[in-house]
């Protein structure tokens, strides 16, 4: 008979920062992937711009528990061209923000 004398964490799996990734694939058509990382609760909104700065779309917009999270975009109804997508993540305990942006090329 064995006795558990310890637990193992898996500390490869525990998230101590935010990131957003590039999206995948880029260039894109007609959908891509897009992943970010929390480390703790945060309001989050991710949100798409066109080249003039104008938001066409909000992918998320709602409260997130910490941990890995993956979105897909679809461009059907747009044309070919540079887009950004914008994350924003607000701790409202902490106060504690995160925001990064990155560009994305639609190739129809």
């Amino acid at each position: 008979m064995s006795v558990a004398t310890g637990v193992l964490t898996d500390k490869s799996n525990i998230i101590n920062n935010y990131s957003l990734s590039q999206n995948y694939p880029n260039p894109f058509n007609p959908s891509t992937r897009i992943n970010y990382n929390l480390p703790s609760d945060f309001w989050v909104t991710l949100d798409i711009y066109n080249i003039t700065g104008e938001r066409i779309s909000q992918l998320v917009n709602e409260e997130k528990s910490a941990g890995y999270y993956s979105v897909v975009f679809g461009s059907s109804k747009l044309s070919s061209g540079v887009y950004f997508y914008k994350i924003t993540a607000v701790n409202k305990t902490t106060g504690n923000n995160f925001s990064s942006i990155k560009k994305m090329i639609l190739l129809k």
